[in-house]
């Protein structure tokens, strides 16, 4: 279930806006936050990136930065008619990421931002067994999201403002999220590697997997 503060942040740009800035301090701000997946990723003119729940096209506008081919989906219309204002450089379609409407082998990147959280247990295995099927092999899935602060110092810090945060904004499957292992979860499904880097104290995770 989402919370009243949750609804009013995807209702009102600017409150999510804020909200997405304020969440993001801890990795440098928001446009750092939206480019940690890019990590690793090479800056091939062209690249063709499924940007996955891509909300307003806030991440798709740094892929289409780095000269990449991007198709954003979402199932929300009005986040989709927000992005082809704000990114219209970028394809986009309308679906849900756990039923991609979109051919096999059709990318070579799919890219996730701070949505994976939202999705239960069911929901997630098969995002990333449609991730893994629209991406051509060699294709690298990447994602970034919540993690549960480890017990370093930072981490210890950044644990209580992790939780207001998603008591106020997210939903219950944020909680069960922040302890799935996600590396073990790309493999059984079938990716074949995956790796993981944490960031701020743990809070912050990047998921990469290779198809």
């Amino acid at each position: 279930m989402a919370t009243v503060l949750r609804d009013l942040s995807y209702r009102y740009q600017w409150l999510y806006d804020g909200v997405s800035r304020l969440a993001t301090l801890a990795v440098g701000g928001e446009s750092q936050f939206r480019q940690l997946p890019m990590v690793g990723v090479p800056e091939t003119p062209g690249l063709r990136v499924l940007d996955l729940c891509c909300g307003s096209g806030q991440t798709t506008a740094f892929w289409v930065a780095r000269g990449a081919t991007v198709t954003g989906l979402d199932a929300s219309p009005r986040s989709l008619d927000r992005a082809k204002v704000n990114v219209p450089e970028a394809d986009y379609v309308q679906g849900f990421a756990e039923e991609i409407p979109l051919p096999d082998n059709s990318f070579q990147v799919v890219h996730t931002s701070a949505a994976l959280h939202e999705m239960t247990s069911d929901q997630l295995r098969q995002i990333l067994q449609e991730a893994l099927r629209v991406l051509e092999p060699g294709g690298m899935l990447t994602t970034v999201d919540f993690h549960r602060p480890d017990s370093t110092v930072t981490g210890r810090l950044l644990w209580p403002g992790l939780m207001t945060f998603m008591a106020l904004f997210e939903t219950e499957t944020s909680w069960a999220f922040i302890d799935v292992d996600l590396v073990e979860l790309c493999k059984s499904v079938g990716f074949r590697s995956a790796e993981q880097r944490c960031y701020a104290g743990g809070s912050v995770q990047v998921v990469q997997a290779i198809a």
